[in-house]
């Protein structure tokens, strides 16, 4: 079994669809993916279908819908596989599982290659970090679960993945910028701080990669366009350790020329206190 959350919802075996058409169903096999191997209670699948106004019919309903979700399985195993639906979507005392390995769910397989990814940036080993990150950030293919609606659980899950795929990035970036990669990246985070306008670290790197550039003055221009919006809109300031990197490109700092040194650290914590 195959099944993608990191973008629409995909879930096949050996080539053939298990995905229900109704949403609700989706939404529970879009839940269970999410912990494979794992019991998934009821009243957490009741919850992301019908939140906290249950009806009547909830458990019955709910055993409709895995019903659904096996005849799918079922279908799509054949006659010939050496389990049965039940054997993949199982009951447990209190709830349900998927039992398949974490492997066969695509986002298993990218937080693997993001704590690898991890590991080797703590290490220093910036060019195998910044492949793996881009391992892990290939894997989307759009906004997770993208085509489908969700409920109040399943919600939680796609902000933690978006939050996590944004630091990624930043992340590989930081790696790129240690491998003198400046120039290169100047499209990409000149779209990101577009879409991305009141992110103080995403700017700190457009911030960097333009002045090691050559491109003082755009880089200056930057910070002033956040801090802008950051006081007419939030009426704050930039963070000291922002306003820190600004102050070390008004001077010249000498180690905003550093490119890869002894200190491993983002480049949004050049100039932590």
């Amino acid at each position: 079994m195959d099944i993608q959350v990191l973008g629409p919802l995909k879930a096949d075996i050996d080539g053939v669809s298990i995905v229900p058409t109704a949403g609700k169903p989706r939404q529970i096999l879009a839940l269970l993916a999410f912990c494979p191997g794992r019991v998934m209670p009821v009243p957490t699948l009741m919850e992301e279908i019908w939140g906290t106004d249950l009806p009547r019919s909830a458990m019955t309903t709910l055993q409709t819908y895995i019903l659904q979700l096996r005849r799918h399985l079922g279908a799509a195993m054949g006659p010939d596989a050496p389990g049965s639906a039940k054997d993949v979507l199982a009951t447990r005392h209190g709830g349900y599982l998927l039992r398949i390995p974490p492997e066969s769910v695509d986002v298993h397989r990218y937080e693997q290659l993001v704590a690898a990814g991890r590991s080797a940036f703590d290490a220093g080993e910036d060019e195998r970090a910044a492949g793996l990150f881009r391992k892990a950030l290939d894997m989307w293919q759009g906004p997770a679960l993208v085509d489908m609606r969700v409920g109040p659980v399943l919600e939680i899950e796609v902000m933690r993945l978006e939050e996590s795929r944004l630091g990624i990035i930043e992340q590989r970036i930081d790696a790129d910028l240690r491998l003198g990669r400046h120039s290169e990246l100047l499209a990409e985070l000149t779209d990101l701080i577009a879409r991305h306008p009141q992110h103080e670290g995403l700017h700190s790197q457009a911030m960097v990669a333009l002045y090691r550039s050559g491109r003082q003055a755009a880089a200056l221009d930057v910070y002033r366009g956040l801090r802008t919006r950051l006081i007419e809109e939030l009426g704050v300031e930039p963070s000291p350790r922002l306003q820190r990197l600004h102050q070390a490109m008004l001077t010249v700092d000498p180690a905003l020329d550093a490119v890869s040194g002894p200190r491993r650290t983002s480049t949004f914590d050049l100039y932590a206190a």
